[in-house]
């Protein structure tokens, strides 16, 4: 079954996978059989890999955690390099204009580079680490500049931002194993159609942003927080695809490389939800 995920939609090795549900799966190139769906070999021969040792031939839950462990921690070195560089944006209750300049460039800067650099990890065919962990540190630029500007505003929101976001993941974990959730084409269709929807509303609020136009979808009223809300339900529907492709990637022996393209797809969750439930919590904080 294809994916409808543009990110795991350019996997060749997946989509090849989940064409044939069936037998061993042969993936060009190599010329070397996976062990499938149905395949009759003994599941426990299958493993996850040596604890401490990436299975350097197939993708296994070990190299999956592994690379997400690389990208995450991108992600929070260049945040916090980010953090310290800007300095403190209020000093003595008076707001530090040349701190608030840096957050703001940084913040831009950041997030442009990130989102040019998802579409290229997205559709990109081969992904490539270096690429990942790019976006990783260009997420990470965007981040530490977005939630210094937060955390002067209403102190100690991003701390709680933070725990709240591991709390999803490890929330959102717990029901897929435990729930047995399965992923179908309807709902994997429904949270591609919300992402783009909701990117595409983004892009939209800040082109009508540069003629005096403010939409609210990013304010922080109630329109706001409906929009911050729906973001957040939306990273944790995200999650269960990022679940859905290892588990699956796994089953069928997708090459090692695709490790890299379940640490993006899991790394794009995890900011997608840190960013809206930084947003909640600001407007439930905010006068």
């Amino acid at each position: 079954m294809k994916s409808n995920n543009p990110v795991f939609a350019r996997s060749e090795e997946f989509n090849r996978a989940s064409s044939n549900t069936y037998g061993n799966q042969t993936y060009a190139g190599g010329g070397a059989a996976y062990p499938g769906y149905g395949d009759t070999t003994d599941p426990s021969t299958w493993g996850t890999g040596t604890p401490g040792q990436v299975d350097r031939g197939r993708m296994t839950i070990d190299s999956v955690v592994q690379k997400t462990a690389i990208s995450i921690a991108l992600v929070f070195v260049a945040a916090f390099a980010t953090w310290w560089w800007i300095g403190d944006v209020v000093v003595d209750n008076f707001v530090d204009n040349d701190a608030l300049a840096k957050a703001q460039m940084l913040s831009v800067v950041g997030a442009g580079g990130a989102f040019l650099l998802s579409l290229v990890n997205s559709f990109k065919r081969v992904i490539s680490p270096a690429l990942v962990m790019a976006f990783a540190l260009a997420e990470g630029v965007a981040l530490g500049a977005i939630s210094k500007y937060f955390d002067a505003a209403y102190p100690g929101v991003v701390t709680q931002a933070v725990l709240g976001t591991f709390a999803a993941f490890v929330g959102t974990l717990a029901a897929y194993k435990f729930l047995n959730i399965k992923v179908g084409d309807k709902f994997r269709r429904g949270v591609v159609a919300g992402m783009f929807g909701m990117v595409g509303l983004g892009l939209m609020s800040l082109v009508l942003s540069f003629f005096g136009i403010n939409t609210g979808l990013f304010g922080m009223g109630g329109l706001g927080l409906l929009f911050a809300v729906a973001g957040l339900v939306l990273g944790v529907f995200m999650l269960i695809l990022d679940f859905d492709f290892v588990e699956n990637g796994v089953t069928a022996g997708l090459p090692e490389r695709e490790s890299w393209r379940a640490a993006f797809g899991l790394t794009v969750s995890l900011v997608w939800i840190y960013t809206n439930l930084l947003r909640i919590l600001a407007i439930m904080r905010g006068d």
